[in-house]
């Protein structure tokens, strides 16, 4: 049910296809997968199981319990298999908390959710040689409700804080991944 007398595409369209697969088939080669193997030619999870990860230094000391979640997060993120691998990398974290509550119930006059907003500033150095891999700041934000039971706000926080662990974490472990992979 074809026609046989379809048009012809314009040269203008065969310009832009050849334009578009001209530019686009170079830089197919820049890109290199982050889970695949390093510059070097390594395991990414080798290479990342190679940090330690220094004790986290918290700006109050009200923070010290999220402190050690955070940490306990960054070894199992690095090295999740649990393998002793000598330590080429030392990773160290400085943490700084805020919470902030958005929602006041007028009645009571409590807050009735939190938002905890944590900001790690991370740097990642060589041990051999001290010298810089990468540095930056990770921040997440999480929330929780607020109960007028003292109890369960307690426990809601705490929770709130693992999370926070997790999502940070997370984001930095891709960060040091990113900055492995390209490197030599």
């Amino acid at each position: 049910m074809s026609s046989p007398d379809r048009p012809l595409p314009s040269r203008r369209s065969v310009l832009r296809t050849l334009t578009v697969t001209g530019v686009g088939l170079p830089l197919g080669a820049c890109f290199r997968p982050l889970y695949g193997p390093t510059a070097s030619g390594e395991r990414l999870d080798d290479v990342m199981a190679t940090v330690d990860v220094a004790p986290i230094v918290v700006s109050q000391p009200a923070y010290d319990r999220f402190g050690h979640y955070l940490r306990n997060e960054l070894i199992f993120a690095l090295n999740g298999s649990g393998r002793p691998m000598a330590k080429r990398y030392r990773l160290t974290v400085n943490y700084d908390q805020q919470v902030q509550s958005p929602i006041i119930n007028t009645v009571t006059g409590r807050a009735e959710t939190a938002n905890v907003t944590g900001t790690a500033n991370y740097a990642l150095v060589s041990l051999a040689d001290n010298k810089p891999i990468t540095s930056g700041k990770a921040i997440g934000h999480v929330s929780y409700d607020r109960s007028p039971q003292r109890f369960a706000t307690v426990r809601a926080a705490r929770d709130a804080e693992i999370r926070l662990a997790k999502v940070l974490s997370d984001q930095l472990r891709t960060r040091l991944a990113t900055a492995m992979a390209t490197r030599a």
